[in-house]
């Protein structure tokens, strides 16, 4: 039967790996000593503790049988492809990052890397957020990127 008239199983639609998010052209990927930690820990926890108690479960699994219908020899397949992707993911991102330590412009005029900035928006609302890297930045604790537009605007600002 040609390739055309079948289905495309769900592992096939898995298999695609997160794209890394943009950074700006002949830039690095700036990250702080504690988001490099981070992931490094990350990553060192799915190789030495998630991914070997997942391929013990697979081989359990795997030795009862019938794996078409186990849910889970199926399920845990699954999640080792999921580990996988993220290993690959966190590995690409710890080679191309560029480690800056906030503490060495401490003290200084400028916005930096690292640096936590409180600003005033046109509508007299104040926002105080913290410049990270890419990989480090969360929203929800008022971290942004810095390739984010306000953080574009902020670095090398001064004071006032």
């Amino acid at each position: 039967m040609s390739k055309a008239f079948t289905k495309e199983s769900e592992s096939e639609l898995d298999d695609e790996e997160p794209s890394l998010p943009a950074i700006p052209a002949g830039s690095k990927n700036y990250i702080t000593p504690c988001g490099y930690a981070r992931l490094k820990a990350e990553l060192f926890d799915l190789m030495d503790t998630e991914r070997p108690k997942i391929v013990d479960i697979v081989h359990w699994a795997a030795s009862n049988g019938d794996r078409s219908e186990n849910g889970d020899y199926i399920y845990g397949k699954r999640r080792l492809r999921e580990i996988d992707r993220r290993i690959r993911f966190l590995t690409k991102r710890l080679e191309i990052a560029e480690i800056s330590d906030p503490c060495v412009h401490f003290g200084s005029e400028h916005i930096y890397f690292g640096a936590t900035v409180t600003y005033e928006e046109e509508s007299g609302l104040q926002r105080t957020v913290t410049i990270l890297g890419i990989d480090e930045a969360d929203n929800l604790r008022q971290q942004v990127s810095w390739v984010s537009p306000i953080a574009r605007t902020l670095l090398r600002a001064q004071v006032g």
